[in-house]
């Protein structure tokens, strides 16, 4: 049976520098993105063009666009990169430049060529919930995330600022905490 073995990090994006070269649609979607979940990101941009909006969106979340082709120069200091090209050529170049430097990089909609995949956010207060379909089904990866922002009530930071403030109180050794807050949670996944 086939399975997803990637594995899920949640990066503090505030501490990293991310590339994405490319201007158009699919590069104002990746941004659109990453800013939506990680607004402290910090992001450069590096394009010949950038669309109106992409330029709205950069403003808003102070991010660096650079009016000018592709060079591995713009690679140096970066952690990530994402490739949004329409140029498939110098996406895969990008991807080799990156593999040499061993910076992490995607390049949009060729899954062989990526190191890492952008799925689904949820994010309630402090919850957050990445889905991934192993780049299998990015619509399904959209519909369960609507799925989980439905359930996830909307007061979900009361409860975990509650139970943080319990577990603090729990008085024992490590292994004892845990089974309290396993005992105290259970009814979280719990059948009605």
């Amino acid at each position: 049976m086939e399975r997803n073995n990637l594995y899920p990090i949640f990066l503090k994006t505030s501490n990293l520098h991310i590339l994405i070269v490319g201007g158009g649609n699919v590069a104002e979607e990746k941004l659109t993105f990453l800013t939506k979940s990680s607004p402290d990101a910090k992001v450069t941009m590096v394009s010949p063009m950038f669309r109106n909006a992409t330029k709205e969106l950069a403003a808003k979340y102070h991010v660096e666009l650079i009016v000018d082709e592709y060079n591995a120069n713009y690679l140096y200091g970066k952690h990530m990169v994402i490739a949004t090209t329409d140029v498939p050529e110098v996406n895969i170049q990008i991807y080799k430049h990156c593999r040499k430097l061993n910076i992490l990089v995607n390049v949009a909609d060729n899954p062989p060529y990526c190191d890492f995949y952008m799925g689904g956010i949820v994010t309630k207060g402090n919850v957050k919930i990445a889905i991934s379909t192993n780049g299998q089904s990015p619509t399904t990866a959209k519909r369960l995330r609507q799925f989980f922002e439905d359930v996830i009530p909307e007061d979900i930071n009361q409860m975990l600022k509650n139970l943080n403030d319990y577990r603090k109180t729990i008085k024992g050794n490590f292994e004892q905490k845990v089974e309290k807050m396993n005992e105290i949670t259970q009814k979280l996944v719990e059948k009605v």
